[in-house]
């Protein structure tokens, strides 16, 4: 499974959603891997009614690409405002 860390809550609780299975998972941040921060992006794997959680840096950079070509691609539609400015 992969997920990402959409926020972490009052309390130390990291809310992990999975994208494909339409879910969320909520863990103690303290057992994250290192280097994780909101928006981190993980492979996930249940283990002894457990959960294994690893780094997807991989996933993390293709995401963010797709992001930036998306913002990139919305911005050379604009036609600017219809308004005219006084």
């Amino acid at each position: 499974m992969k997920g990402y860390l959409d926020r972490i809550e009052n309390g130390g609780k990291a809310v992990i959603l999975l994208e494909e299975q339409g879910f969320e998972i909520i863990v103690p941040f303290r057992e994250l891997p290192d280097g994780s921060g909101v928006g981190s992006w993980f492979r996930i794997g249940e283990e002894n009614g457990g959960f294994s959680i690893q780094l997807d840096e991989a996933e993390r950079q293709r995401k963010r690409q797709l992001a930036s070509k998306m913002t990139r691609n919305l911005r050379m539609k604009s036609r600017g405002s219809k308004y005219k400015r006084d």
